[in-house]
């Protein structure tokens, strides 16, 4: 039997707190709310407006904004067939309580989700469809971009695919978000939840960012919750809380496994959670009644197509050789978070870009890899300037050294350092600074010598001044000239290379 619309109206103040269950006692009531809440939240339960205002649905609502789209320029065809109510550009329409109630109803029945209607989701429904209408309708468009591949993993691990509006709580879709609190990516995964779902955080790479990993950890998380709770409301509020503070409220719930119980010791933020969920879920449903339409979102749309990358490579490289804006590279591949793409041939990277110019890479990836850009050609100018600068170096003698225990050290000679120190004797004391040359003399004495050793360059250098160097893992020339004193264009000449390039386990020479 049908109740009347104007009993669930009724109710809806208190309808929020109670519980699901068919154990009356177990069921918050008006007299024991007041022990539960203090006068302001049950202000707030009535009103849901704090819930909203405190809640991190704005900060992503906000973020989206600065997403580069298509000038805000509406899908064309859909504001032509979605606006079958003719309104107004500017209107923005209205419904009575009982209206939301029953297009909820309508949505929960073909889902396996128990939406419902109260004061908190009307608050959302206000929130996505009056006040941030103009971040509601990028969410539209960028719907048509990652909503195919959300329902793709969703339907994969046996899940309900309304949970694709998670997304839309989480991040609005925006797919360089990041909270305050350290989460990332369009499901807005922390660190240490991701590393547990194979989300690998380094350096250079942030997998928090790629949209197809993280879309499938968010499916065995939200899965491995649904294991433990079954209850799709408890689901979203763990995942958005932990499931640690969800536990915790349900025994203070005297065990009670129902959102809408446990609602009152749930973090403020959280209580927001689901209802936000609801609310967008509609709002996206009946965004034409509310004349809500998808603004395009540009290139994410069509125009992008993937690369893999086998080799290491900067983002300046890519740059100066084919001409990909790197705007264009960091927006659309926020997981690397240095611009460096760490890729090998046994783990090769995706990469994303304009479309037009992926052909170009393809032609151009091996000297893609080997060009020397403009940045690092700066870098080793100046590492040759700092070099011959910092040629020589202070000393500061510590207790029970000597003049010949510190030329051993430096493998020159004691005359040498008493000549550069102006010293008459061999004596000296703890604390004195000594200038040492790391060639063995000043560099205006260096030059002069190499000019008078051409006659017999066999006898200038023995097989003792030549070390081996194996690289190791995130080693490049700059970093192994740094450690040897040397320059990028030294190791190049003495290892007859001809790019920047190096494997692992590659030997080198080093010359003293």
């Amino acid at each position: 039997m049908k109740i009347p619309h104007l009993i669930f109206l009724f109710f809806l103040p208190f309808a929020s707190l109670m519980a699901q269950s068919n154990d009356p006692e177990t069921q918050p009531t008006p007299d024991t709310l007041e022990t539960m809440l203090n006068e302001q939240e049950i202000i707030d339960l009535n009103s849901g407006r704090a819930v909203v205002e405190e809640s991190t649905v704005m900060e992503m609502l906000d973020l989206v904004s600065t997403i580069s789209m298509s000038k805000d320029v509406y899908l064309d065809i859909d504001t032509a067939v979605w606006n079958k109510y003719h309104f107004g550009r500017d209107e923005v329409p209205y419904y009575h309580d009982s209206v939301y109630m029953q297009r909820i109803q309508t949505l929960a029945y073909e889902t396996t989700i128990p939406l419902t209607f109260n004061n908190h989701v009307k608050s959302f429904i206000d929130l996505y469809a009056n006040r941030r209408r103009q971040q509601s309708s990028r969410m539209l468009g960028l719907s048509y971009v990652y909503f195919p591949m959300f329902e793709e993993y969703l339907a994969r691990y046996n899940l309900p695919l309304e949970l694709k509006y998670l997304a839309m709580v989480e991040s609005a879709l925006n797919p360089t978000a990041g909270s305050k609190a350290g989460a990332k990516g369009l499901w807005q995964f922390m660190k240490g939840t991701g590393a547990e779902y194979g989300l690998r955080v380094s350096t250079l790479v942030d997998e928090r960012y790629d949209p197809m990993k993280e879309t499938e950890a968010a499916c065995q998380y939200l899965q491995s919750l649904y294991a433990r709770y079954e209850d799709w409301f408890l689901v979203l509020a763990a995942y958005n809380s932990g499931p640690g503070t969800v536990n915790r409220a349900i025994l203070r719930a005297r065990g009670v496994k129902n959102y809408w119980a446990i609602w009152p010791y749930l973090p403020r933020e959280t209580r927001g959670y689901v209802p936000a969920f609801i609310a967008v879920t509609y709002v996206m449903n009946y965004a034409a009644e509310h004349n809500l339409y998808p603004v395009n979102p540009g290139l994410l749309m069509h125009g992008t197509d993937t690369v893999m990358v086998h080799d290491r490579v900067g983002f300046d490289q890519i740059n100066e050789c084919i001409g990909v804006p790197i705007s264009d590279l960091v927006f659309f591949n926020p997981q690397y978070t240095k611009k460096v793409i760490p890729g090998t041939k046994d783990y090769p990277y995706v990469l994303r870009m304009p479309t037009k110019y992926t052909l170009r890479f393809a032609q151009l990836e091996d000297s893609i890899y080997s060009y020397v850009s403009k940045a690092e050609k700066a870098r080793e100018i100046i590492e040759e300037k700092v070099e011959k600068v910092s040629d020589s170096f202070v000393y500061v003698v510590r207790k029970g050294e000597s003049l010949g225990s510190i030329a051993r050290k430096y493998h020159v000679t004691v005359a040498k350092i008493k000549s550069w120190n102006h010293l008459k004797r061999e004596t000296i004391h703890v604390g004195q600074r000594l200038t040492i040359y790391r060639s063995g003399a000043p560099m205006a004495q260096v030059g002069k010598a190499n000019q008078g050793s051409s006659k017999s360059p066999a006898k200038s250098q023995s097989t003792s001044s030549v070390r081996t160097h194996t690289v190791k893992k995130g080693e490049t020339l700059s970093v192994i000239s740094r450690k040897y004193g040397c320059t990028v264009n030294d190791l190049k000449k003495w290892n007859g290379l001809k790019s920047n390039t190096l494997k692992v386990g590659q030997k080198l020479k080093i010359k003293k």
